[in-house]
């Protein structure tokens, strides 16, 4: 039988086998398939009530498939499960997430504060997904088109941190290139930076512009990103040391602290910044 809902079961929602998370997935899965059970249906006869094909309905019950949420609804009207099929959404929407991407989010959803330098490209977090898909685009070897949605998505979930509350508090400090070079195209590097613009009159966000005239500036050796959180911890990572790993040894965050308060001393002021991103969008 055939998958039914095409385009409901949009790629991207495969188990890596050698991801923890793989051990919920097929906990879920045991669990559904004994909602069905209990329900009296059969595969192919579930199958029929729920719109869907009896080999995605296998895979995601021996756990080797993650289940969207418009799946989990169906299943729920279908078994009267009392919200508690529904309730498995949030935990499979994240496990579809790469592991690393994740941990990441992770940290992020943890911090007080967060400060940012990119010299490359816009930051994640600031990202459109229109610009988020053509950057991770340019990958060499190139994603396949599964691999890439799963990491658009999981780019753009990681954008829920703003909204937080209480929120944290944000510094970013971006290289003028970044807002110069046309990622996408000329229209896409134009709604970006209008979501540099919208973002920035967040009062917690402050989008610090690095001028490509600072010529002596601490950054030369790559990103920079230093996150600190409620108990006094903090976690920092750059591109040029520490093998590129997150630190959180204090002496290793002192160097981190050091380089990114000096960047940011030098960058324009974030009134600056909005004025020049302005001029540069009027350009674009």
């Amino acid at each position: 039988m055939e998958e039914r809902n095409d385009g409901v079961d949009e790629p991207g929602w495969d188990v890596d086998p050698e991801d923890e998370i793989s051990a919920v997935v097929e906990m879920v899965g045991q669990q559904l398939k004994r909602w069905r059970e209990a329900a009296g249906f059969r595969v192919a006869e579930f199958g029929e009530a729920i719109g869907y094909g009896e080999d995605l309905i296998r895979k995601i019950e021996r756990g080797a498939r993650i289940p969207r949420p418009e799946y989990l609804d169906k299943v729920e009207e279908v078994v009267d499960a009392r919200g508690l099929v529904s309730a498995m959404k949030k935990e499979m929407r994240e496990a579809r997430y790469p592991k690393r991407v994740r941990a990441l989010a992770k940290l992020e959803q943890r911090a007080v504060e967060l400060g940012m330098y990119s010299n490359h490209n816009i930051h994640g977090l600031l990202q459109t997904e229109e610009y988020a898909r053509a950057l991770l685009g340019t990958r060499r070897p190139a994603y396949t088109d599964e691999a890439l949605e799963r990491l658009v998505a999981a780019r753009l979930a990681r954008r829920s941190v703003f909204e937080r509350s209480p929120a944290p508090e944000f510094s970013f400090v971006q290289e003028e290139v970044t807002l110069r070079r046309p990622i996408g195209g000329t229209m896409a590097l134009r709604r970006q930076l209008e979501r540099l613009l919208e973002l920035g009159e967040l009062r917690h966000v402050e989008i610090q512009v690095m001028p490509t005239s600072c010529s002596d500036h601490p950054g030369m050796g790559g990103r920079i990103q230093v996150l600190k959180f409620g108990d006094g911890t903090a976690m920092g990572r750059t591109g040029d040391e520490f093998a590129g790993r997150p630190v959180s040894d204090p002496r290793q965050l002192r160097i981190l602290e050091l380089r990114y308060g000096i960047i940011r001393a030098q960058a324009l002021s974030p009134r600056e910044s909005r004025a020049f991103i302005e001029q540069v969008l009027g350009e674009t």
